[in-house]
């Protein structure tokens, strides 16, 4: 599990791409030695398993399904992603719990600048989107975010400073593709919503 709060950003310094595997190795900002083979790691989101462990170097293999599922095929050397290692029994959760299982991907399609705030705004396929509320948790690109405005097949997220510094958000340009993981216990509330209304309904219009 993760907390969606990144905790750097880590470059992307090579990348062996074979049919339906991809093998990648990133550059951290500190020194990974105490990271062991097998560990999970968050890179921009979703949840990768280290291969190779190499001091400031982490490797890692990724599948089809990723590939097919989230950004990281698109990946190239000099790329930064963000990045956050699993969480531990007793760490601060400050965002909210997050699997790094990416549902979807998701163009950045507008983004508005004002003193000390970006406002990003994205497109998400609409089955997803009736997951999403204003004020509901979001995770994108592995941030933990709140949802500002949104309506059937966009939603907006407001940066502060410190996000910005931590983050990749602001390297981001209009057309990029962001992982997108949906708060699971809103998911959850809504399948249920969706399942027993109607037979509640029926049931209430059999009693009238």
């Amino acid at each position: 599990m993760f907390t969606g709060i990144v905790q750097g950003k880590a470059q992307l310094i090579d990348s062996d791409k074979k049919e339906g595997l991809y093998t990648y190795t990133f550059k951290f900002p500190d020194d990974q030695s105490n990271t062991r083979i097998g560990s999970s790691v968050a890179i921009n989101g979703t949840c990768l398993t280290v291969v190779k462990v190499d001091q400031y170097q982490l490797t890692f293999d990724l599948m089809q399904e990723t590939l097919r599922l989230t950004s990281l095929g698109q990946l190239k050397p000099g790329d930064v992603v963000n990045y956050e290692h699993a969480a531990r029994i007793g760490d601060e959760i400050g965002g909210h719990l997050m699997s790094g299982h990416v549902h979807c991907t998701a163009p950045l399609v507008a983004m508005h600048t004002s003193e000390n705030n970006l406002a990003l705004i994205f497109e998400v396929p609409s089955e997803w989107s009736r997951y999403i509320f204003p004020k509901g948790f979001i995770g994108v690109n592995g941030a933990s975010l709140t949802v500002g405005d949104c309506n059937a097949q966009q939603f907006t997220v407001n940066l502060i400073p410190e996000t910005l510094r931590v983050t990749t958000f602001g390297d981001l340009q209009e057309g990029h593709l962001v992982n997108i993981e949906i708060d699971p216990q809103t998911q959850s509330i809504v399948d249920t919503i969706e399942r027993v209304l109607p037979t509640l309904i029926r049931q209430q219009a059999a009693t009238e």
